[in-house]
């Protein structure tokens, strides 16, 4: 893992705020849903994605390194000549 080395404190809540210039990085958005996993001592945090990361459709979706792709977009994907 890369350490971003910003440093937040938990509010009263249980809240933490992420930055604006992290969640412009990852491309996170308000109402944006985030997945939390724990890894050993790790909390990590990903963007929960159902639709397809190319069209958005949510027909058929699978996850392939990281990113929901639907059958459509893979079929698309393998007929593209390089």
């Amino acid at each position: 893992m890369k350490s971003t080395g910003i440093v937040r404190s938990i509010d009263e809540l249980g809240r933490i705020v992420l930055p604006m210039e992290l969640r412009k990085t990852m491309n996170i958005n308000r109402k944006d849903k985030l997945e939390i996993y724990v890894d050993g001592d790790n909390i990590v945090l990903t963007k929960h994605q159902f639709a397809c990361s190319f069209c958005g459709s949510c027909d058929d979706v699978i996850n392939f390194k990281g990113q929901c792709i639907c059958k459509n977009c893979i079929s698309e994907l393998k007929s593209e000549k390089l």
